[in-house]
């Protein structure tokens, strides 16, 4: 049974929660808009549900899939030290995926993203990226879209 939405509205029901890289039925993968961490992705369930447990089985494989999918991008196309999955909704309680490239050069590593910060990064982050962000998301674009 989907959760109730919150007093207010939903962030992630009213707006895309970033670049929107591609949109299916179910689900939608944006990039976060966060020059610490340019490849940020989200894959964002496209209908209100707080929990993993809320969807079926098969939607639980699907959306699995699709953050598969956008880990293996960020592997072969940037060679990130780490990849970073996260499902908290601590803050956003609708269900969303984070799938973050990290390397032991950007502002936090080895501490989570939201941890603190332990260096300045120059030249920039994006500017340090192995592909142009456009790039990266068309690379994504085209491995998640015929799992939609």
């Amino acid at each position: 049974t989907p959760a109730v939405h919150p007093a207010g509205g939903c962030e992630l029901c009213l707006q895309p929660g970033g670049v929107l890289v591609h949109q299916a039925p179910a689900w939608r993968v944006i990039r976060a808009e966060d020059a610490l961490f340019p490849a940020f992705y989200r894959v964002v369930a496209r209908e209100h549900v707080a929990e993993w447990s809320d969807l079926d089985d098969a939607g639980r494989a699907s959306m699995m899939a699709v953050v598969t999918a956008v880990e293996r991008v960020l592997r072969a196309e940037l060679s990130p030290t780490k990849v970073n999955l996260a499902s908290l909704g601590n803050v956003v309680p609708h269900l969303h995926w984070h799938v973050i490239a990290r390397f032991e050069w950007d502002a936090k590593f080895p501490q989570p993203v939201w941890g603190e910060t332990l260096r300045q990064v120059s030249p920039p982050a994006v500017d340090r990226m192995a592909r142009p962000l456009e790039a990266l998301d068309a690379a994504v674009r085209a491995a998640v879209a015929p799992l939609g």
